[in-house]
C-alpha cells in the first residue's frame, strides 16, 4: 500500500496512493485497503460500511466499463485523502469514458448506489482520457 505525507503548511497528513490492473480481484484489493486506511484515520463502523460498497462499485464500474474495447486490461487509480471532516476517495481510469452501452452486464444502480452511500460525488471526464469518480464521506457518520 503507498500512503505519502505531505506537508501542508505545518501540519502533515497521509495519503493514500495506488494503481491496480482493471480486472475483478483488483476490487476486494482496493477495496481493503482503502477501508484500513480510513479506520486508521478513525472512520466510524458505518462510515467504513459506506466506503467500503461505494468504492466497490465505482471500481466495479472501471473494470466492467473502462477498457471494454481494448485487448488488455488498463490501469484504475485509487487515491483517498482527508479533506475537512470527510476522507474524499477518486477512482480514475484512462479508458474509454462514460457512454451509453446497451449491452452492460450490470443492471445500472452503481451510480445511484454511491450517491446514497457518499456525502458527495461527482464524474469528470479525464483531461487525457477516461473517467473521475470523486466520492466524498463524512468520516463520523456515514451515510448508512
Amino acid at each position: 500500500m503507498a500512503v505519502r505525507r505531505e506537508k501542508v503548511a505545518t501540519l502533515y497528513r497521509e495519503r493514500f496512493v495506488r494503481s491496480w490492473p482493471a480486472v475483478p480481484a483488483s476490487v476486494a484489493e482496493a477495496r481493503r485497503a482503502v477501508v484500513e486506511f480510513a479506520g486508521r484515520l478513525g472512520a466510524t463502523p458505518a462510515a467504513l460500511a459506506a466506503i467500503e460498497l461505494a468504492l466497490s462499485e465505482a471500481s466495479t464500474n472501471a473494470v466492467q466499463h473502462a477498457y471494454v474495447e481494448s485487448d488488455r486490461p488498463g490501469p484504475v487509480l485509487v487515491t483517498a485523502e482527508p479533506f475537512d471532516t470527510c476522507l474524499r476517495v477518486t477512482v480514475q481510469d484512462e479508458g474509454a469514458g462514460m457512454r451509453p452501452r446497451p449491452d452492460s452486464p450490470g443492471l445500472g444502480l452503481g451510480l445511484p448506489l454511491i450517491s446514497q452511500m457518499t456525502q458527495s460525488f461527482e464524474v469528470q471526464r479525464a483531461p487525457g482520457g477516461g473517467t473521475i469518480l470523486c466520492m466524498r464521506f463524512d468520516l463520523q457518520r456515514g451515510q448508512l
